[in-house]
């Protein structure tokens, strides 16, 4: 059996009662309207091993001195 996703959605909203159906497509609305947010990894690809390792020494070691202060 090899039914492809959309009919098996079909499927089930066929025995689902009006308001459940509703709140799929409400779903699937939202879903639809999804803002996608940030960068892909592969655009970022070309900036791999740009930052001198000092400079990311300088970073660690301020990191793990900081890690566990609060600033009130």
């Amino acid at each position: 059996m090899n039914t492809s996703i959309i009919d098996r959605v079909v499927e089930q909203l066929k025995v689902m009662p009006p308001q459940k159906q509703s709140q799929v497509l409400e779903f699937i609305e939202t879903l639809l309207k999804a803002e996608v947010r940030g960068t892909p990894g592969r655009q970022l690809l070309p900036f791999a091993g740009s930052i001198p390792s000092d400079d990311l020494q300088l970073m660690s070691e301020a990191i793990a001195q900081d890690c566990e202060e609060i600033n009130l």
